[in-house]
């Protein structure tokens, strides 16, 4: 199994990036996904989550209204649109996968998630 985040970058304040989540070796479908964030000296923390059954959608309160989170089963890649980009939303973000069907529901934590891609940098500054 393999989850492969990419599409990160360096934006100014405002901007937007679009990160990609594909994934190989499982069925997206049984799967819900999330996306954390991990910035310099602090602890990773759930950024958003899709659950696989619904689409139910699941943002932390500081990217409401900001971020979107999408997935595309077909094509085996979950997506997390990023708009007004903040100086604190820099960070390495990552993908998570979990078989858990209240993984999304429960809160996503970290130590709950089974499957993790390597990151991608996000970089936000004037």
């Amino acid at each position: 199994v393999q989850l492969q985040a990419s599409g990160g970058g360096r934006v100014q304040p405002g901007r937007s990036l679009r990160l990609s989540c594909t994934v190989s070796g499982l069925t997206l479908d049984y799967y819900d996904i999330a996306w954390f964030r991990q910035a310099p000296g602090k602890e990773r923390e759930g950024v958003s989550c899709i659950a696989r059954s619904d689409g139910e959608t699941y943002y932390a309160d500081s990217v409401k209204g900001r971020f979107r989170i999408s997935r595309d089963n077909a094509k085996k890649t979950a997506y997390l649109q990023m708009n007004n980009l903040k100086p604190e939303d820099t960070a390495v973000y990552y993908c998570a996968a979990d078989r858990d069907s209240l993984y999304c529901l429960s809160g996503y934590r970290p130590v709950q998630s089974h499957y993790w891609g390597r990151g991608t940098l996000v970089t936000v500054s004037s």
